[in-house]
């Protein structure tokens, strides 16, 4: 007898709620929840997938330790035996330097994810941290770091109530939007221009999020932050700006006018190729609608200015006063945020409180540029260890950050290395203990992220739709005995992280004055926490304390995990809402529109005016049925339009002597790949482009159905030497490529 189940989607940004069916143990459809607060019934291909998705046969059931070079199914028991065995060495001889931590993209997608590893640095006392977020969105928590003292204060478009939305960098019409969670992008692109609003998509290619707008612009690649400061510069030129309720928390802003005076529309026109004429209608249009922001995305941050092209689409929404207002771009307040403090100066962010050992890379939000950890293995220095054991979570740096090949080699050569991982990928394969959380159906999911991204404040929590599989543990369970593993307290019970973390914080929560529970005993609030596990009770502490939390009794209607559990479809919290100055953590109190950080950058960006790229350039490209490397190994979410090849313009093709579907070889700084062309007009002259994600041709993997058809790793056409220098983040965008018609069939 089947029977239906709620769940969150954990498969991209969106966060939709699923309706599951559910025959026994097994996920036989999915749909979405109609009665959800935030998604209303939407669900794009990869929710409809979730059963499939869950049951994928190439899943890991047991953990995998290695046994003369060999990796084999182990039970739970000798699986942590030999990962204490395997680091703990490493941390007593070398010093906690000497282990990397890897995080990958799927960890914000977890409640896991969320809430053990910061436990695990924090504990293990590494500085040799890399995550996804530096082949990502690295140069948006800088921006708005330096802006608002807080590298998580990230303000997000008002889709729902603006007038004038522009877009650059960004195609949520296939990824379904990021950092800016809302389910049903397309239908809410499509109510803002049904409503009257304009929509202006700026993109080297014309992406189906390009089609819907009202104007497209072709930007060349890597030009992003020259238009964008041009079109700052005419605000300030023909007495655009207009801060409104702004001015009161904004410094820096003569300043500014002075630093952009010569970026003039007619100045970066050759570099970024739009017209001076068009640049100062984008601006202007910006400045006369009723309410307007301006979001980027991925596009604008894996380029060489990432950092800058960030700040300035922050800088176009203050200018115009719509930071901050309904319509403009607000910043979320999330149900698990941490209590909220009164205004006014904080610490700051700050940039390079140490360096890789090896480039002497910045460190940015505590991370390492991901590019670097190949460099932090292979390479001796005369100071310092180089990384001699590895623990992956969630992550497959060897398909997604650059010169694949050498990391390759690289993990390779550790002393030790674990990977949690459900699959035997790519990075996994190099494990000597592979642990394999549970499908997702057997998880429960609260998205701490997200919500602080959300475009409508909300909450939501679902318990596991499936209990788990006999001899599967807990993801969870499976980080908090790592963290045991990992820290000399191998064989205590899990439970005493959960133990550790709650009596923290209470802790410091009844020290705090500002919090609701200043002054009593931590004990006694710890016995009035609900739920049945250690991350429920976890979560239902962090709702008491948040913004709307009950504060542990001082405010009855308040929310805690109970009166979440009775609300299975979620608690609506109300639209976005004007919070300045309360998120404000720079050392004035005030945004701070011209970090000096920033102002010693943009020599750099005045130099780019004079840039001319003769030749063709590479840019990634998503597709709605895939997120990243997870996906390709479904068969429901892989075929069609779903493919890797290198999309070419018909002219360049002409020129080349390119054949639509015959092989081409694609050439870069970092090596050379052969792929299908597929010729489109959908882009710009002079850009190729190829999907990230694949390569998923090596030796020594469990991916089957991925294997049939692997395509290319774009990012071995990348040597890693192109970052963005404020954030440490990858160059993938825009970089020099070679591109040659090959003759023999693929």
């Amino acid at each position: 007898m089947s029977r239906t189940a709620l769940r969150i989607c954990p498969l991209c940004e969106a966060t939709c709620g699923l309706t599951l069916t559910i025959e026994g143990t097994r996920v036989t459809g999915a749909r979405g929840d109609r009665d959800d607060v935030f998604s209303r019934g939407f669900i794009c291909p990869k929710g409809a997938s979730f059963g499939a998705v869950d049951a994928d046969p190439d899943r890991l059931r047991t953990p995998l330790v290695r046994r003369d070079g060999e990796l084999r199914e182990a039970t739970w028991e000798e699986a942590f035996d030999a990962v204490a065995a395997g680091l703990r060495p490493v941390v007593e001889r070398h010093g906690p330097h000497a282990v990397g931590v890897v995080l990958g993209n799927p960890n914000v997608h977890t409640m896991a994810g969320a809430l053990y590893p910061q436990v695990l640095l924090g504990a293990l006392g590494t500085r040799s941290v890399f995550t996804a977020s530096t082949v990502d969105q690295m140069p948006k928590h800088v921006s708005c770091g330096l802006l608002y003292g807080d590298a998580n204060a990230i303000p997000v478009p008002d889709l729902d109530r603006t007038d004038h939305l522009l877009l650059i960098g960004a195609n949520p019409l296939e990824s379904n939007g990021s950092l800016c969670t809302a389910p049903d992008f397309p239908g809410r692109l499509k109510a803002l221009r049904a409503r009257g609003g304009t929509l202006t998509v700026i993109d080297p290619r014309r992406t189906r999020t390009a089609r819907l707008a009202d104007r497209h612009i072709a930007v060349r690649p890597g030009g992003d932050a020259l238009l964008l400061a041009a079109m700052a510069h005419v605000l300030f030129d023909e007495h655009l700006v207009d801060l409104g309720e702004l001015t009161p928390h904004v410094q820096g802003v003569e300043e500014l006018r002075a630093q952009l005076r010569d970026f003039t529309p007619e100045a970066v026109t050759a570099a970024c190729d739009v017209p001076a004429a068009e640049i100062r209608v984008l601006a202007r249009e910006l400045a006369a609608a009723p309410t307007a922001a301006v979001y980027g995305r991925i596009g604008s941050c894996t380029v060489p200015h990432g950092t800058l092209a960030s700040w300035l689409v922050d800088v176009l929404n203050i200018l115009t006063g719509n930071l901050d207002r309904p319509g403009g771009a607000l910043f979320p307040q999330a149900a698990t945020d941490r209590t909220p403090r009164p205004a006014g100066p904080g610490r700051g962010f700050a940039l390079g409180r140490w360096h890789s050992r090896v480039s002497q890379h910045p460190e940015a939000k505590g991370e390492l540029p991901l590019s670097a950890l190949a460099e932090e293995i292979d390479t001796a220095t005369a100071e310092g260890e180089p990384v001699r054991a590895l623990i992956a979570v969630a992550a497959n740096p060897v398909l997604s950050a650059p010169d694949g090949a050498r990391l390759d080699k690289a993990l390779g050569s550790l002393d030790f290395m674990v990977s949690v991982d459900p699959y035997l990928n790519e990075t996994a394969r190099h494990a000597d203990v592979v642990l394999p959380p549970p499908p997702p159906a057997q998880s429960p999911h609260h998205d701490f992220a997200f919500n602080t991204l959300a475009v409508r404040n909300q909450v939501r929590y679902t318990r596991p739709a499936i209990p788990l599989e006999p001899g599967r543990m807990a993801e969870t369970e499976i980080l908090a005995r790592l963290i045991l593993a990992a820290t000399g307290m191998h064989g205590a019970d899990p439970a005493a992280v959960d133990t550790m973390v709650i009596d923290q914080t209470l802790g410091k929560a009844v020290t705090d004055p500002h919090s609701p529970v200043h002054g009593r005993d931590a004990a006694e609030v710890a016995l009035l926490l609900t739920g049945d596990t250690g991350p429920e009770r976890r979560l239902d502490m962090m709702l008491r304390l948040g913004p709307y939390g009950d504060g542990f009794g001082v405010r009855p209607d308040g929310l805690t995990l109970q009166r979440l559990l009775a609300h299975p479809h979620g608690i609506d919290l109300g639209p976005l809402a004007s919070r300045l100055p309360q998120p404000l953590k720079t050392r004035s109190g005030k945004v701070e529109l011209l970090p000096q950080p920033i102002a010693d950058d943009l020599p750099r960006l005045r130099r780019a005016r004079d840039d001319r790229a003769d030749g063709l350039v590479l840019v990634g490209r998503r597709h709605l049925r895939s997120n990243n490397s997870w996906m390709h190994n479904v068969p429901a979410l892989t075929g069609g339009t779903n493919r890797c090849t290198l999309h070419i313009h018909p002219d360049d093709a002409e020129r080349l002597g390119v054949v639509d579907g015959a092989p081409v070889r694609v050439t870069g700084a970092g090596g050379e790949m052969t792929a299908p062309a597929e010729i489109t007009d959908a882009l710009r002259r002079g850009v190729v482009s190829l999907p990230h994600g694949w390569g998923h041709d090596r030796p020594g993997t469990r991916l089957r159905h991925a294997a049939t058809d692997p395509g290319v790793n774009v990012n071995q056409l990348l040597d890693g030497s192109q970052l963005d220098p404020l954030s440490g983040n990858a160059v993938l965008n825009g970089v020099p490529v070679e591109v040659a018609a090959l003759t023999a069939p693929l």
